[in-house]
């Protein structure tokens, strides 16, 4: 038992959690913590913007399976990781938030960089905590830590005044104990709901799987896998689950929805029996839920049981862990190794629909062929992070994921600059892997500063811009929803982004032809210790397709069968 301050114990309480990595940005009401980490052995890394911080903490995070942690001072610092915050919701991220607060004699007075964050994220938290002793600190970080990472995974905040930090007290050491009222974590199942759900398995003659970011979060990817093998069963993957199943597979359909691959979609509408393990149901998958799945019974495991049945009727809701229902299954299905008509039926849809785009040519680079350079010098061993627009959806559809935690995107909130912050916290989480941010011109300069914090970092990560000069995927729904009406979309008048990147101390390149695509990825790998920004100038009003117009049913998509 020692007396110390209150921010002394927060740094001993995160050591004792795991953490040895905080994403941050210092200010006034913060300094007790930072005085606190000089001596720690935490490593902070200083972003150029706290929007930077929060993206980077969420990328360390599901990059790690950890929990990411960033940290921010009061007012507008903390402001600024409400973007950061709400991404990591939407995308079941575990994360802990810690932002500075003025005094508790000042809450509530309009003081000087004052915030009610835990108000402002009420609605994008699992939980967020406003700190008023220092004897508090052990407990709420113990249990912010169990809130962010069991059951469905999300961001917690907790909010800590400056004279809290400052607070003299006893500390005895970090809390491992807890009483948590109304939360408990997720144990078992409904094992009569996976017998039923087994034996429609073994009965059907046209299954599919549907996997999520669930099955990430879960670690169950070895699981899916071995359930898909029994009974030669078909993957299609969302956004957020590309790499729960290695896309090079002759079972891999690609993304499912919107931008998904024609096979999938009609896979999805032809199935008898549709297995959605983590998922929740998402439009920009299903369309409209009339033209969905129409002809097959639906299993949905989910850890959430609000999520079953919130989008689409299911037949088998099963509320649990899904790595351990799935083991579950496992022990029930039937082994089947014989292929059926059933995939000869999607082998001749992959023939007759696949992946399709212009050719390159002379002073022309086609987007697609860049991510499928990628994605064959990887050879699908490298972290892909994506800015969002056009050149994220090319990337879900061309770069072929082969493992999980290796594909990291905004996918439900759609967040423009999450991209190159992600990089830079996938870089420090996995070291050992090549990282490279797939990027858009728009998108890029949302956060572009932290060119500075991977610069100091030392940190190789590559930035692929892929610069038509427009806002891509506004300007494609302009083109195809409006008229043709470009408004506001041309952002021709753009920085040079070699220069920009050589100002900051990284190496920039320009490609304007496809032939030097490749020597140019080729050489940004060979570079370890800065960042390397790349402006491929591709052709200027290419379309993502194929293409489900909103409200439509995932069986009508158009484009890309003409090309």
């Amino acid at each position: 038992m020692s007396i110390i301050k209150g921010a002394e114990a927060l740094l001993m309480c995160l050591e004792a959690e795991g953490v040895d990595t905080i994403f941050g940005y210092p200010g006034g009401v913060a300094l007790p913590i930072y005085d606190a980490l000089f001596s720690s052995k935490i490593r902070h890394i200083l972003t150029r913007h706290e929007q930077g911080a929060a993206h980077a903490a969420d990328a360390y995070a599901r990059a790690s399976g950890k929990v990411g942690v960033c940290l921010a001072t009061s007012g507008p610092g903390a402001a600024n990781l409400v973007t950061g915050i709400a991404t990591a919701n939407m995308d079941s991220v575990p994360m802990v938030a810690i932002t500075a607060q003025v005094t508790t004699s000042m809450l509530g007075r309009d003081a000087f960089q004052e915030i009610d964050i835990t108000g402002v994220t009420l609605p994008i938290t699992k939980h967020s905590y406003l700190l008023e002793r220092a004897e508090d600190i052990p407990r709420v970080i113990h249990e912010a830590f169990h809130i962010a990472k069991t059951n469905r995974p999300g961001p917690v905040v907790v909010d800590i005044p400056k004279d809290v930090s400052d607070q003299l007290f006893e500390f005895e050491g970090p809390c491992w104990e807890m009483d948590l009222r109304g939360y408990r974590v997720m144990k078992g199942f409904n094992s009569g709901q996976v017998v039923t759900a087994a034996k429609m398995i073994n009965e059907a003659e046209r299954p599919l799987l549907y996997v999520g970011g669930g099955v990430i979060s879960a670690d169950a990817s070895d699981e899916v896998r071995q359930l898909s093998h029994r009974r030669q069963i078909p993957v299609t993957a969302t956004l957020m689950g590309k790499g729960a199943f290695p896309e090079h597979h002759h079972l891999s359909l690609g993304m499912p929805g919107m931008h998904g691959t024609r096979y999938a979609n009609y896979a999805i509408g032809e199935c008898d029996v549709l297995i959605a393990l983590g998922v929740r149901f998402d439009d920009r998958v299903t369309g409209r839920i009339a033209g969905f799945a129409p002809r097959a019974k639906i299993i949905h495991v989910d850890i959430d049981a609000a999520e079953i049945g919130k989008n689409v009727a299911v037949n088998v809701p099963i509320v649990g862990n899904v790595k351990e229902v799935v083991a579950a299954l496992l022990e029930r299905v039937e082994e089947k190794q014989e292929l059926t008509e059933w995939h000869e039926t999607i082998e001749r849809w992959k023939d007759e629909y696949p992946l399709r785009y212009g050719a390159s040519g002379e002073g022309r680079i086609m987007p697609q062929h860049i991510i499928e350079c990628i994605s064959e010098l990887t050879d699908g061993n490298a972290i892909i992070t994506t800015e969002v627009g056009q050149h994220q959806m090319w990337a879900a559809q061309y770069y072929k994921s082969k493992h999980p935690r290796t594909f990291l995107s905004s996918s439900g909130m759609g967040t423009m600059g999450y991209g190159f912050p992600a990089a830079i916290g996938a870089k420090v989480a996995r070291p050992d892997l090549p990282v490279i941010d797939i990027a858009g011109d728009g998108s890029i300069q949302m956060n572009i500063q932290e060119l500075g914090t991977a610069v100091e970092q030392k940190l190789p990560v590559i930035v692929c811009i892929l610069n038509n000069k427009f806002l891509g995927m506004v300007r494609q729904w302009q083109s195809l929803f409006y008229g043709g009406r470009y408004s506001y979309t041309d952002i021709s008048s753009q920085p040079d982004f070699v220069k920009l990147a050589e100002a900051y101390g990284a190496v920039g390149m320009r490609v304007t032809d496809s032939s030097e695509v490749e020597p140019a990825l080729k050489a940004a790998l060979a570079v370890t210790d800065r960042p390397v920004f790349i402006d491929f100038v591709t052709e200027r009003e290419a379309n993502v397709y194929p293409m489900v117009a909103p409200g439509d049913s995932i069986a009508n998509m158009f484009g890309g069968d003409d090309i």
